[in-house]
């Protein structure tokens, strides 16, 4: 969520890149790359359904809503 948060446009290339460069510092990545690379795509795809992320002919670009994917806002909305 936090790379889609930006106000940037993204190839899927250039978003898992980020993406897989993130988790990797974080220590976060299990499974081989194209299986994530599988698992991004259709998280992905996931949010562009929700309405979360824009779909600009191969590029994406998070909403003003994109925030609501995250961890975070779900357990603020449970209080």
């Amino acid at each position: 969520m936090n790379v889609l948060s930006e106000s940037k446009v993204f190839g899927f290339n250039d978003l898992f890149e980020r993406v897989f460069e993130n988790l990797k510092v974080r220590n976060a990545v299990s499974g081989g790359e194209e299986m994530l690379r599988l698992r991004a795509y259709e998280k992905l795809q996931n949010l562009v359904t929700r309405g979360l992320v824009e779909k600009i002919g191969k590029e994406y670009k998070g909403t003003a809503r994109v925030r609501e994917a995250s961890s975070e806002y779900a357990a603020a909305q449970e209080d």
